[in-house]
This record gives C-alpha cells, sequence and structure tokens, in this order.
C-alpha cells in the first residue's frame, strides 16, 4: 500500500526576495539618517543594560507594581543625579552590614546565599 504525502505548503520569504532585501536593509544602514537613529537607540539599549546590570534592576526588592515602580523611579533618579554630578561613579566598595540571623544560620551549615542586590552588577 503507498501511502500518500501530502506536500506542505510553502512558508517564508521566498530566496531572491529575501536577497533583496538583505541588499535594501544593508543599503539603508550605510545613510546618515540611519546612523542617527540607530545612535539614539543605542543609548536608550546602554541605559537599559546599565539598569538591569550595574543596579540590579532585574529583581524588585519590594512585592506589588506600585512599589516596584517607586523602586525603579528612585533608581532613576539616583543615576541621572550621579551622571549629572560629572562625577566618575565611586569604586569603593560600601561597609558591610553585619550578616542577619538567617545569614549566620546558612553560614554556619555552609550553605550558599544568594547575592544581595546591592551587589548584583558588580
Amino acid at each position: 500500500m503507498h501511502q500518500h504525502h501530502r506536500q506542505r505548503p510553502h512558508r517564508g520569504i521566498p530566496p531572491r526576495e529575501l536577497r533583496d532585501l538583505r541588499i535594501r536593509v544593508r543599503t539603508e544602514h550605510q545613510t546618515p539618517e540611519w546612523r542617527a537613529h540607530y545612535a539614539v537607540r543605542s543609548g536608550v539599549e546602554g541605559t537599559v543594560i546599565e539598569f538591569a546590570h550595574g543596579h540590579g534592576m532585574r529583581c524588585c526588592r519590594y512585592r506589588g507594581q506600585r512599589k516596584a515602580h517607586i523602586q525603579h523611579v528612585l533608581t532613576a533618579i539616583a543615576v541621572n543625579t550621579e551622571r549629572l554630578s560629572g562625577l566618575p561613579p565611586t569604586e569603593e566598595t560600601p561597609t558591610p552590614r553585619r550578616p542577619t540571623a538567617f545569614q549566620n544560620y546558612l553560614d554556619q551549615r555552609e550553605i550558599p546565599r544568594r547575592k544581595s542586590w546591592r551587589t548584583l552588577g558588580s
């Protein structure tokens, strides 16, 4: 008995059209207008990465959207103040807080603990 396979419809962009699209896009990337537009995007992307990695914005310290929003706004104010001051970011490490009872418990049993939100980017 012969099995009859149904041919699937072709999906996607045909190779010739894809090649033409790539050529057109690469040509557009050479224009001063595109470079100016991309420079703005690049600056924004850099700021987002700085917040995510340098200031621990992937994890919120508080629960709830309103409190998370307040954390984001206050962090943005701090970063903008630091940027406007014209001073380079401080390289000194803050004095560590004394461990909590729970942290002592983990340390006594040699159980690793997560990094503090203050040190996520360092």
